[in-house]
């Protein structure tokens, strides 16, 4: 065989489909596009679904792909496997050819043979394929095209051999291609055969035929174009052309372990748990580079939670190692040195990944520092408590994972090779519980409401016609009035309720803007609107109450929008999207919009990120927006289809359902997004932005809140007011104010340095007047007093000087300032096994009227009752006597 290298493996796959009329389709994104099925994607049909379901009309009829895949979730979780197996990756790169309607089961037959066994040149006598137990075409397909004998076409059931996208849809029976690795590898047994689970048959190519469709009552009907879609994964072929035994030692992963080997100084090899923990890092970083650069962020929940587990699985590993120092941006950065050929735009993200992989390493020492050991001595103590199986109870997996943040597939793995099994039960039980909390609580004083009935029965006739992107006020006809959840004829002055108009220039609460307020006139009457809303789709609310007069089903009325607090709204709208889009250019692509609120005082906008904005990029952002404000750039609203305006390099919102006719504005080319806010005509209107506060909302969620215009001017106005005062206070100018602030930070750290080297020359003669009077009981040396001008902190300190003083024995001192006591008693740790601190100190805390308890070696206390502190020392020797014997 020969011995391509990956890289060549990759190239020669493409090349030879093209010359066979496939067009070459580049990977798609680990995060699939417009797909809520899947967190990731796993396959390289996955970016071609809407071309098989005939949603997704392509000009090709033949593609070929190499698809990054990321497999860790639902039926294709095997992380646990990772590392201890020659093939489990969660990262791999699936080679695929696909047929839309054109060629099936002949042309694929002769593709996937001639491209082994010529392009690849793997010998054909160690090829077996199986097929699906009734396809008789397939079989005599095989072995009239490859010359294969029938006793190497393998019929096999359903299971193994029959495919389908999912419980109705498009399927097929399939075909693989598999490789005889030869008797040295795999389970040796002489029954071993190509049903074995060993390696020796190696699985390279999995040829689906596609050509039924099945319905909710399983029927199969026959597709009038049946079509083709094959899979094989690279590095697997990879390995079985460079003639090694595991997919870790192609050259595709290798030197992701040589690079581990020289952080851990340790050869791979030597150690069969060493190997694991290095195969475990090689596979994740590159599953970990790969999602980093496609956008995803670690976090609490959805594909950013697969992230985090797998991230932290690698970190764990590395520690088994012995790296306690940061690691993983070295792995991260030779994935990309390696892949940069084959995926040209990784570099662009390298300092992205690493900047990533160092917070969350950062991130999760904390927890390996802090819950780990608790979860070592769980399991050594629920050991030690039985001789037979021992299992971890429900409820302290579940305090590890939510107090602590240790994933569930860790504490398994640990507790797995611990040998103690978890009561994953109990957890879900817990789990259950905070969940039912959770919603008692929301209940309890949630703001939800639902959608009035009146409101459904307005809706089934009439729509409310919006005129509000031309047009502030306008005559309009009141065709509902709503009072109490209930249609009426009329509200009258002092009433509240709920007007439908025909038509309106108010704007309904949407895309985070609020409605627009107003009033609503006629010649004896003048409504307040309080409120627009739109519960239902065309339908628009007006909240009103009537000041005079009374509002009747269909009144003509005068809507009028307040302009001013309108025109305000705007400029904060508009102002979002340059915010958004100077995030995007100065923090990178991933940012993405999680929420806002367009108010007319101000604007809130969450967003996607890993980190705090720092005050340097705060200040960028506010001059790159200010730029472009008094750069007084057009704002151009357009409407068009949804495809256009993506070609256009739309910014539209994951969750968000958009129809085939969009509204797009646009700020030049600064800014594009699909919305149906109200915004300004050209940015010089918003006259200034100003950020007021930068701040995390939830994990990778940041939040900035900003001010336009009068808002922005107010806000640095007071700023330069509390500048100005600071400034009087300090005898300063304003722009002195640091330097002034930096010399009383450095005079008040001098006079801190002072006050601790008198504390320690007070504690130090405290100390001698205490050895003074220290005394012999039942032989251990007791030191008691009482210590004068002392706060908690100096007794404890002092107790630790006269430890180290006496060397053995037991120390119980006091302190007395405004009617309170204070205790702490220390025991030298020869000692701790016969007397207890914390005990003690409790004792003698009651005779002052207090408690407190501690540790064995050192406990506090406190009282409330001076008076007795001199009965209580006079009483330590006799305590402590009775506690020794």
């Amino acid at each position: 065989m020969s011995r391509w290298t990956g890289g060549e493996i990759r190239e020669r796959f493409l090349r030879f489909f093209e010359r066979n009329d496939h067009t070459v389709v580049a990977s798609s994104s680990l995060v699939p596009v417009g797909d809520p099925t899947l967190l990731f994607t796993n396959a390289g049909m996955v970016p071609f679904k809407g071309v098989f379901l005939g949603a997704d009309p392509r000009p090709y009829r033949r593609a070929v792909s190499i698809q990054k895949c990321l497999r860790v979730s639902g039926k294709h979780n095997d992380l646990e496997n990772v590392g201890r197996t020659a093939r489990h990756h969660t990262f791999f790169e699936m080679l695929g050819n696909f047929s839309f309607g054109d060629y099936f089961k002949e042309g694929a037959i002769e593709y996937g043979w001639a491209f082994l066994t010529r392009e690849l040149e793997l010998p054909a006598n160690r090829l077996w394929v199986t097929v699906y137990e009734d396809d008789d075409v397939a079989s005599e397909l095989w072995q009239r095209l490859t010359g294969l004998p029938s006793d190497r076409v393998v019929r096999l059931g359903e299971k193994d051999n029959f495919w389908s996208m999912g419980e109705t849809g498009p399927c097929g029976p399939c075909s693989e291609l598999i490789f005889d690795q030869g008797p040295t590898i795999g389970c040796g047994r002489p029954t071993c055969n190509i049903e074995c689970g060993c390696d020796r048959y190696l699985e390279l190519w999995n040829l689906v035929f596609m050509q039924y469709n099945r319905d909710a009552s399983g029927t199969l009907t026959p597709l009038p174009k049946p079509s083709i879609d094959t899979g094989a994964g690279l590095e697997r072929v990879t390995a079985v052309c460079q003639g090694v035994k595991s997919n870790f030692e192609s050259d595709l992963i290798r030197p992701l372990i040589e690079t581990v080997e020289e952080l851990s100084q340790k050869q791979y090899g030597a150690d069969e748990k060493d190997d694991v923990s290095m195969r475990v890092i090689a596979d994740h970083a590159r599953a970990v580079t790969f999602a980093l650069a496609d956008g995803v962020l670690p976090s609490n929940e959805g594909r950013g939670y697969v992230l985090r587990r797998i991230l932290r699985r690698a970190l764990r590993h590395g520690r088994l190692l012995g790296l306690n120092e940061p690691f993983l941006a070295s792995t991260t950065d030779k994935v990309i040195d390696l892949m940069t050929d084959a995926y040209p735009e990784l570099p662009a993200s390298r300092a992205h990944v690493a900047r990533l992989a160092w917070i969350e390493e950062d991130r999760f020492g904390i927890v390996l520092r802090e819950a780990l050991p608790r979860l070592h001595d769980l399991i050594q103590n629920v050991k030690s408590q039985t001789t037979e199986q021992a299992i971890l109870p429900g409820s302290k997996l579940f305090e590890l994972y939510d107090t602590y943040g240790v994933p569930r597939d860790l504490i398994d793995e640990i507790a797995t090779e611990q040998s103690v099994g978890c009561d994953w039960g109990g957890f879900e039980t817990e789990l259950k519980r905070q969940r039912d909390m959770s919603r008692a609580y929301l209940k309890a004083f949630g703001d939800v409401q639902g959608v009035a009935e009146a409101f459904h029965d307005v809706a089934k006739t009439r729509r409310t016609v919006f005129l509000g992107y031309e047009r502030v006020e306008l005559q309009a006809s009141a065709v509902a009035v709503i009072a109490d959840g209930k249609q009426v004829d009329r509200i009258i002055a002092g009433q509240e309720g709920e007007v439908i108009l025909d038509r309106t220039p108010f704007y309904a609460e949407s895309g985070g803007q609020v409605g627009d307020t107003g009033y609503l006139r006629g010649d004896t009457v003048l409504a307040e609107v309080l409120d627009t809303k739109r519960p239902l789709t065309g339908l628009i609310v007006h909240r009103v109450r009537v000041n005079r007069g009374e509002i009747k089903r269909d009144q003509r009325l005068l809507a009028s929008v307040d302009v001013s607090r309108r025109d305000t709204t705007v400029k904060n709208h508009t102002a979002t999207h340059l915010v958004h889009a100077a995030l995007r250019q100065i923090l990178g692509d991933h940012v993405r919009q999680e929420g806002s609120l367009v108010a007319p005082d101000r604007l809130r906008f969450d967003f996607r990120h890993y980190g705090p904005v720092s005050l340097a990029e705060i200040t960028q952002i506010e001059e790159m927006v200010n730029t472009k404000l008094w750069a007084n750039l057009p704002v151009t609203v357009e409407e068009m289809r949804l495809d256009e305006a993506l070609a256009r390099g739309a910014l539209a919102f994951f969750g968000d359902k958009y129809g085939d006719e969009v509204r797009v504005v646009s700020v030049v080319d600064f800014s594009i997004e699909l919305c149906g806010g109200t915004h300004t005509k050209a940015t010089g209107e918003i006259g200034l932005f100003k950020i007021a506060h930068e701040t995390g909302v939830a994990a990778g969620i940041r939040r900035i809140e900003a001010l336009t215009g009068p808002g922005a001017f107010q806000h640095l106005k007071r700023e330069g007011e509390v500048l100005r005062e600071s400034a009087d206070r300090l005898k300063s100018k304003p722009l002195e104010v640091p330097e002034k602030v930096d010399r009383l930070f450095d005079s008040t750290r001098a006079l801190e340095r002072e006050v601790q080297q008198l504390r320690a020359k007070l504690g130090a003669e405290i100390a001698e007047e205490l050895l003074k009077h220290a005394t012999q009981v039942a032989g251990v040396t007791v030191v008691a007093g009482q210590a004068e001008r002392c706060d908690q902190r100096a007794l404890r300190e002092l107790a630790d000087r006269l430890k180290a003083k006496i060397g053995s024995g037991v120390i119980v001192l006091a302190t007395s300032s405004d009617g309170r006591v204070g205790w702490v008693a220390a025991v030298t740790p020869d000692l701790t096994s016969r007397l207890h601190a914390g005990k003690l100190v409790k004792e003698i805390a009651s005779i002052t009227g207090g408690s407190g308890g501690g540790r064995p070696d050192l406990a506090e206390a406190g009282g409330k009752n001076p008076d007795e502190l001199d009965r209580a020392l006079r009483l330590v020797p006799e305590l402590i006597k009775r506690a020794l014997t």
